[in-house]
């Protein structure tokens, strides 16, 4: 993707308010594939309707074509095509998964959600990767960033409700608890947004996954002086438990054949070397 189709599709994604949904469904699979869960358990009949944000290259993102690219989109799909479904992907703000899966819009949110015990407690979450935090600059690290604490007393943006979210917000309590300035601290719906406002000068910095921040680093936008922070299971989360069953069934298969592992490897990402297990509400 060149830097002005880039810019492009980041303007476009910002745009997005939390109502619009734009979908991407794939051309539906052979009759002879009989679907592994019932159309009671699902959304739409014979489809597995998947949230994702995809502003974060390149796990999730927007081609200059206009299509859904990357490592979880191209998991989620071959999922989908292990259940004899068709995977449909609605492009829809973090902020708004949570509440959308509760409220059975889709069946499945496949956008890097952290895990946690909370979100445990309310969905059924199948951790596949482990994921950390970075901290982007500018250019040149003006700030001088060498670790944490140096976001103390400065602007640093970061996508609303999510992980990176709530990490920053400990940091900046333990900072302010340690007698250092309180970290000036701006939420966007998308991480695009957020890298707007660092490439806008709006902000000093800005929070965000290690993938996508090393993409952004490696395009000479950023630098990237801290990563590997907060390292944390990054999950698929679900409603329906039957549903839950059958993926947790795929995942474990392609770890078994080595189409997860050379995927994972493929990203530069660890790869889980253990069962896939479930970790949510029990019944």
């Amino acid at each position: 993707m060149t830097m002005s189709s880039m810019s492009k599709t980041i303007a476009a994604l910002s745009a997005l308010g939390i109502g619009t949904l734009m979908t991407l469904a794939a051309p539906a699979y052979a009759d002879s594939c009989k679907p592994a869960v019932p159309d009671s358990e699902l959304v739409k009949p014979g489809t597995l309707v998947m949230s994702t944000n995809p502003t974060l290259p390149p796990l999730q993102f927007v081609d200059s074509s206009g299509e859904l690219k990357g490592m979880r989109i191209t998991l989620g799909t071959e999922i989908a095509k292990r259940l004899c479904l068709t995977p449909d992907y609605v492009r829809i703000e973090f902020s708004a998964m949570v509440p959308g899966l509760q409220a059975g819009r889709w069946d499945m949110i496949n956008t890097g959600i952290f895990w946690s015990a909370e979100r445990a407690k309310i969905m059924q979450m199948i951790p596949y990767e482990s994921q950390a935090i970075s901290i982007s600059v500018a250019k040149g690290n003006p700030l001088g960033v060498t670790k944490p604490e140096d976001l103390a007393g400065h602007e640093v943006s970061v996508e609303l409700g999510g992980f990176e979210e709530a990490k920053l917000r400990e940091l900046d309590k333990s900072l302010t608890a340690k007698g250092l300035k309180p970290i000036g601290i701006h939420t966007f719906d998308t991480f695009a947004a957020a890298y707007q406002a660092l490439r806008a000068g709006q902000v000093e910095a800005t929070v965000s996954i290690d993938p996508t921040a090393a993409e952004y680093a490696k395009r000479g936008d950023f630098d990237r002086p801290l990563h590997g922070l907060f390292p944390t299971p990054v999950a698929f989360a679900m409603k329906s438990k039957v549903l839950t069953e059958a993926v947790l069934k795929v995942l474990n298969d392609m770890q078994q054949d080595g189409s997860y592992g050379k995927l994972m490897d493929q990203y530069g990402l660890l790869a889980n070397t253990t069962p896939f297990v479930v970790k949510g509400p029990t019944p």
